[in-house]
C-alpha cells in the first residue's frame, strides 16, 4: 500500500516537472490530463502547483532573468547590478526580458548569482553584463561557468590508499548494527544540517521501533543565505554520502531511501546520479547489496523549489506529493516519518562523515577537534572576505581563524564589522567576538547558532539595519504561510525594520520588536518563523548605537539609509 502510495506521490511531482520542461509552464490543458491519468482532483494539483515556486502556470512572454539580491549577494553589490541590467535591457530595446530579484541560488561563493531561463550563473557585476545582454539579444542562451575544481585532499575521505566502501562491506560482513550506533554515540557526530541532533541518537530510534516498512532521506536541500558546504561535497565525495545512506538504511532496517536534492543543483544532481549508477552497476546498491540478502534502493528526489523544503517535515510532505508546509511536532520522522513510518533523516555532511568514523574509530573523530569541540565541521565562507569557499576545518576553530587564516582576511581597506557565524539564522554578531569557537555549545552560549555551517563576512562600510531587513525579508518571503506567527509577524517585521530606515522609527519600535520576536518564537511551527526575527534581535543587541542613530536622529553611520 505504501510502495504504491510512494510511487503515485513521486509520479506526481515528477509529471509536473516534465511537463514544465516540456513546455516551459503547466499548460492547463496539460493539468487536466494529468487530474485525468493519476485519478487525482485537479483542484488538487492546483494547489501543487501553485505552492512551489518553480512551478510556472503562464509562459514566459520573453527572457527571464533572476538576479540572487540575498545575503552574500547582497554584500556583493546585487542591487548595482539590477540596476545595471534593467538600464541596459532598456537601452538595447529589450521589452521582452524580465528582470526581477530572486530568493539564494546557493552560489554564495562567486556573487553575485543569477539565473538566466533557470540556468545559473555566478559572478555577475555591472561591469561584466556584456555578454549577458548579447546573448539576450541573439536569443542564444550563454553557457554555464564550469564547476569549481574539486579539493583533493580532504580527511573526511578514508579511501585515498584503500579500497572503497570498506565500511559497507565491513556491515554486510558482520551485520554489526548496533556496534555502529554505539561507534557513532561516541564519536560526537550531530546533524549537520542545523539542529545538531546527535547522530547515533537519532539512528538508535529508528532502529528501535518495530515494524518492517522504514525509510531513509538524505536532506541536500540547502537553501539558507551563505551556504553551500553540502553542494561541494556533493561534486566532490558523492560516493561517500551514498555510502553513508547505505549504512544508515541497513543499520536502521530501511528499504528505500531518498536523496532529496534542491532544484537550483542541476549539475550536482547529475555527478550524484553518475556515482549512483556506477554503485548500482557495481552490486552495491540494489536488492542484494555486495551479493548478501540484505537490499536498499537509493532514488534522487528533485525539490520543486521552495527554502522551507529543507525542513525535514515539510521536505516529507513534498516526497508525499503535498504542498511543503511543515507538521505539528510531535511525533517526530523518527517514528512517525515518511507516510508515517519510522523514518531517519540526516543531512549531506552528516552522512558523509559516517564512513570514516567507522573505519578509523570514534576517538579519531573526536580528536578532530579544538576548544573541547569534537570532531570536524565542513564550513562555507562568504561575504566581504578574499577567498570565499568551502573548508575542511576542526570543529571549534576560532571564527576569526577561518576568516583571516582560511579565507584571508576583507579586501583591502576593509575592516571587520560583524559576521553571521552559522547562516542567515544564526543572526550576526559583532568584531570584537570574532575569537569565538566555531561550535555548537560556545554559539549557543553566545545567543547565536552554529546553524547551516556557513560564515558570512561583514564589512565596517555595510549598514547593519539595511543587512538585517535583508536577511528578514528573505524569511518573509520564503514563509510557507501556514502558520499566522510566521506568515504575519515576518510581513510586520519588514514593516517595522523599513519603517526605521526610512526614519519613522519611533521610541517605542524596539519594545515592539522584541515582543513581535518573541511571540514568533514561542508560536510558530517550525524553525523558519521561530529564526526571522534572529537577524535584527542579534542587530540590535549587538549594534543598539547604530540603529537609534537610525531611529532618533534619522543618520546612518554607515551613509547607506536616508
Amino acid at each position: 500500500m505504501h510502495e504504491r502510495k510512494i510511487c503515485e506521490s513521486a509520479m506526481l511531482i515528477r509529471e509536473l516537472q516534465r511537463l514544465q520542461h516540456r513546455y516551459g509552464y503547466l499548460p492547463r490543458e496539460g493539468l487536466q490530463e494529468l487530474s485525468e491519468r493519476l485519478k487525482v482532483p485537479l483542484y488538487e494539483i492546483h494547489g501543487i502547483a501553485t505552492f512551489y515556486p518553480h512551478f510556472r502556470l503562464e509562459p514566459l512572454a520573453g527572457a527571464e532573468v533572476k538576479i540572487c539580491t540575498d545575503l552574500s549577494c547582497y554584500l556583493a553589490g546585487a542591487s548595482a547590478l539590477m540596476t545595471a541590467v534593467q538600464e541596459a535591457c532598456a537601452g538595447a530595446g529589450l521589452s521582452a526580458v524580465s528582470v526581477k530579484e530572486t530568493s539564494c541560488l546557493g552560489r554564495c561563493d562567486a556573487p553575485v548569482a543569477y539565473a538566466l531561463n533557470d540556468r545559473i550563473y555566478r559572478g555577475g557585476a555591472p561591469k561584466r553584463i556584456g555578454p549577458l545582454v548579447q546573448a539576450l539579444q541573439s536569443g542564444r542562451i550563454p553557457r554555464q561557468q564550469p564547476l569549481p575544481k574539486p579539493p583533493t585532499d580532504l580527511q573526511i575521505d578514508p579511501y585515498r590508499e584503500t579500497e572503497p566502501f570498506g565500511a559497507l562491506r565491513q556491515l554486510v560482513t558482520h551485520r554489526h548494527f548496533t556496534e555502529i550506533i554505539a561507534t557513532l554515540k561516541a564519536s560526537g557526530l550531530r546533524g549537520m544540517g542545523g539542529a545538531g541532533f546527535p547522530a547515533g541518537v537519532k539512528w538508535e530510534i529508528v532502529r528501535n521501533v518495530p515494524g518492517p516498512e522504514k525509510y531513509v532521506v538524505c536532506n541536500a536541500d540547502e537553501s539558507e543565505p551563505g551556504t553551500f558546504k553540502d553542494r561541494m561535497l556533493l561534486q566532490t565525495v558523492p560516493e561517500l554520502v551514498l555510502e553513508g545512506i547505505l549504512l544508515g538504511a541497513l543499520t536502521v532496517g530501511a528499504q528505500r531511501a531518498y536523496v532529496y536534492i534542491r532544484h537550483e543543483y542541476a549539475r550536482e544532481r547529475e555527478v550524484l546520479a553518475q556515482a549512483l549508477d556506477r554503485m548500482q552497476r557495481s552490486g552495491l546498491v540494489g536488492e542484494r547489496v555486495l551479493e548478501s540478502d540484505l537490499g536498499v534502493s537509493i532514488e534522487i528526489f528533485e525539490s520543486p523549489g521552495g527554502y522551507i523544503c529543507g525542513e525535514e517535515t515539510a521536505l516529507l510532505e513534498a516526497l508525499e506529493g503535498k504542498r511543503a508546509e511543515p507538521r505539528n511536532k510531535p511525533p517526530f520522522p523518527g517514528t512517525h516519518g515518511l507516510f508515517g513510518k519510522p523514518t531517519l533523516i540526516n543531512n549531506v555532511e552528516t552522512f558523509a562523515f559516517v564512513p570514516a568514523i567507522l573505519l578509523r574509530g570514534a576517538e579519531w573523530f573526536k580528536a578532530q577537534g579544538q576548544n573541547q569541540a569534537a570532531g570536524l565541521k565542513f564550513v562555507a565562507l562568504s561575504g566581504s572576505v578574499r577567498k570565499p569557499g568551502v573548508y575542511e576545518v576542526p570543529l571549534g576553530l576560532p571564527a576569526a581563524k577561518l576568516i583571516y587564516d582560511y579565507g584571508g582576511g576583507l579586501p583591502r581597506g576593509r575592516t571587520l564589522k560583524a559576521f553571521s557565524p552559522g547562516g542567515a539564522s544564526s543572526g550576526f554578531l559583532p568584531a570584537s567576538q570574532v575569537d569565538i569557537p566555531l561550535d555548537f555549545q560556545a554559539l549557543a552560549q553566545a545567543g547565536s547558532m552554529l546553524g547551516s555551517g556557513a560564515v558570512v563576512v561583514v564589512a565596517d562600510d555595510v549598514c547593519m539595519l539595511q543587512v538585517a531587513t535583508n536577511v528578514v525579508k528573505f524569511f518573509r518571503n520564503e514563509s510557507c504561510g501556514k502558520c499566522v506567527p510566521c506568515r504575519v509577524g515576518s510581513q510586520k517585521l519588514v514593516h517595522l525594520l523599513e519603517g526605521m530606515a526610512g526614519g519613522a522609527g519611533s521610541t517605542y519600535v524596539f519594545d515592539t520588536v522584541n515582543e513581535l520576536a518573541e511571540a514568533m518564537q514561542l508560536t510558530s511551527i517550525c524553525g523558519l518563523g521561530q529564526a526571522a526575527p534572529l537577524p535584527i534581535t542579534s542587530v540590535i543587541r549587538h549594534f543598539r548605537g547604530e540603529i537609534e542613530r537610525h531611529v532618533y536622529y534619522r543618520d546612518c553611520p554607515a551613509g547607506v539609509c536616508f
